[in-house]
C-alpha cells in the first residue's frame, strides 16, 4: 500500500510542478467552472450552462494557441555567492539577455531546482520530525511527510520575480531572492521566463539551461563572548605559522652547523652565500588548543536535535578566535573524523563547509569516537562537547577527561530538561554544564 501511495506522490508532484508555472490563479478558477458547467449542462435541452461551457472552451483554446506561439530566445547569467545560511535571506544577480527585435513586457522568472523528489527508500526510512504527534491515517499517508521531505532536498525557496520590460537585444540586471530552509546543497537546473496570455490564465514559457549550485551553511546563533577552557601546552613538533600540522617549527635563527645537525635543517642559500654550512635553528611552541566534540549518534536518520546541535557547533566555530589557537573538530558520520583549524592552518569557513554536510551515524555507538579524542588528548588545552543525549558512554568520556585535567565545557541538548536538572554533576570538578532546551536554546546560549 506505501508503495501505491508513493507513487500517486511521486508523479502527482511532477504534474503539481509543471502547472505552477503554467495555469495562473485564474487559469485554475476557469478550468474548475468548465468543469462544472459540463457536469451540469449534460441535457441541453433542460439547460442553457452549456452556453458557459462553449464560451469558456473557446476562451481556454485562445490560451493555449497564444502560448504555443510565444517562441522568443532569451539568455540568463545568475551569479551566487559561494555560502548562503539557513534562516537568512540571500539576494543574488541576474542578468536576461532579450535577443529578440521587440521589447518583451509583463514577464515572470522563475527558478528551476534540481529534482527534489525522494527516493522509494528514503520515503521509506525518514520519518518527519514530530510525525509520532500526527493522526494514525497522516502517518499512514504520509502525506506530510512527502512534503517535508521535497523541501529539506531542495533546501530552500526562491522568490519568482515580476521582471521588468526588456529592451530588444539587451541585458537586463535583477535581483532575485532565496530563502535556504535547510543546511545542504541547493542545485539549480535553470531558470523559465513566464509570459501570460491576453486572458491571464496561462503562461507561455522558455526554459533556459543554466545549472549551478549553492551550499547552504546550517543556522547561526548569537553567542555571548565565551571564554574556553584551558592553558596553553606544548605542542610535539611545533605547529606556528605552519601550514599543517605535523613536525614543522617556528624560525627562530641561522647558526653555523655543528656535528649532529640533521642535514634536513641546513639553509641552503646561506650556504651559497658565506661559503660553508649554515643550518636553521627552531623551537617548539606553547599555544591552545581545543577540541569541539560533536554528538552525531542516534538511531534515526534525521532529527531536530542534531540539527540544533549542528549549528550551535556552526556558531561556536565562527565565534572562536583561531588565528592564535588550534581547533579540532571532531564528529562520527559515515566514518571518524577529525578536522584541526587555527594557525594558517584552514579558515573557519572550511569548517563551516564541513558541518553543512555532516550526517547522523546510526550504525555504530558513542565509543567509536572516544579514540579520535584520545589521539589528541595530549595536546588539549580544553575540550567543549555537544552532546543530543546524557548516557552511561557520554559520562564515560566526560569522566576521561576529568581525570586527563582536560577543562570541559558540556553542552547538552534536550526535550525534558527537567530529567537532567535532577542529575549532579559536581562529580566533574573540571567539567561546566549547560543544559540547552530545544525550544529555548538561543535563549539559553545566551546564559552561557
Amino acid at each position: 500500500m506505501q508503495k501505491i501511495i508513493y507513487r500517486i506522490y511521486y508523479f502527482s508532484s511532477a504534474i503539481q510542478h509543471k502547472l505552477k508555472k503554467r495555469v495562473t490563479i485564474s487559469g485554475f478558477a476557469v478550468i474548475f467552472c468548465l468543469i462544472f458547467s459540463a457536469s451540469l449542462g449534460l441535457d441541453t435541452n433542460q439547460s442553457m450552462t452549456y452556453q458557459i461551457f462553449t464560451f469558456l472552451v473557446s476562451i481556454v483554446l485562445i490560451s493555449i494557441i497564444y502560448t504555443l506561439l510565444f517562441r522568443y530566445r532569451f539568455q540568463g547569467n545568475r551569479t551566487l555567492p559561494k555560502f548562503a545560511t539557513v534562516g537568512s535571506k540571500l539576494k543574488y544577480r541576474l542578468v536576461i539577455h532579450n535577443k529578440t527585435n521587440k521589447i518583451q513586457t509583463k514577464l515572470k522568472l522563475f527558478e528551476n531546482f534540481a529534482d527534489p523528489r525522494p527516493t522509494w527508500k528514503e520515503f521509506l526510512e525518514t520519518p518527519e520530525p514530530g510525525e509520532d504527534k500526527r493522526t494514525d491515517i497522516d502517518i499512514k499517508l504520509g502525506s506530510y511527510r512527502w512534503l517535508w521531505l521535497v523541501a529539506r532536498k531542495q533546501c530552500g525557496t526562491a522568490k519568482t520575480i515580476e521582471l521588468p520590460p526588456l529592451l530588444p537585444h539587451s541585458k537586463t540586471e535583477i535581483m532575485g531572492e532565496i530563502t535556504p530552509i535547510h543546511r545542504g546543497v541547493m542545485r539549480f537546473i535553470g531558470m523559465t521566463v513566464a509570459r501570460p496570455d491576453p486572458f491571464g490564465l496561462l503562461n507561455a514559457c522558455q526554459t533556459i539551461s543554466l545549472p549551478q549550485s549553492l551550499l547552504i551553511l546550517p543556522k547561526l546563533y548569537n553567542l555571548p563572548p565565551i571564554q574556553l577552557p584551558g592553558f596553553r601546552k606544548y605542542q610535539s613538533g611545533g605547529v606556528a605559522l605552519a601550514s599543517s600540522v605535523g613536525d614543522s617549527e617556528e624560525f627562530r635563527s641561522l647558526r653555523e652547523y655543528r656535528p649532529g645537525d640533521s642535514l634536513r635543517k641546513i639553509h641552503w642559500k646561506s650556504w651559497a652565500k658565506i661559503g660553508k654550512p649554515i643550518v636553521k635553528e627552531e623551537q617548539d611552541e606553547f599555544f591552545v588548543r581545543h577540541a569541539l566534540i560533536l554528538d552525531t549518534f542516534q538511531s534515526v536518520k534525521y532529527s531536530e536535535t542534531l540539527e540544533s546541535a549542528i549549528s550551535i557547533a556552526a556558531s561556536l566555530a565562527s565565534e572562536v578566535q583561531t588565528q592564535e589557537s588550534l581547533l579540532d573538530l571532531m564528529f562520527v558520520g559515515n566514518e571518524a573524523y577529525c578536522f584541526t583549524f587555527g594557525r594558517g592552518i584552514s579558515h573557519t569557513e572550511k569548517m563551516l563547509e564541513i558541518m553543512a554536510s555532516v550526517v547522523a551515524c546510526r550504525d555504530k555507538s558513542f565509543d567509536s569516537l572516544i579514540p579520535v579524542v584520545l589521539d589528541k588528548i595530549s595536546l588539549l588545552s580544553g575540550c567543549i562537547c555537544i552532546f543530543i543525549a546524557w548516557d552511561e558512554q557520554r559520562k564515560k568520556l566526560v569522566s576521561y577527561l576529568n581525570k586527563m585535567g582536560v577543562n570541559t565545557l558540556v553542552l547538552i541538548l534536550t526535550n525534558n530538561p527537567d530529567n537532567l536538572e535532577k542529575i549532579e554533576f559536581r562529580q566533574y570538578q573540571l567539567a561546566k554544564f549547560h543544559i540547552l532546551k530545544l525550544d529555548k536554546i538561543q535563549e539559553d546560549l545566551m546564559q552561557l
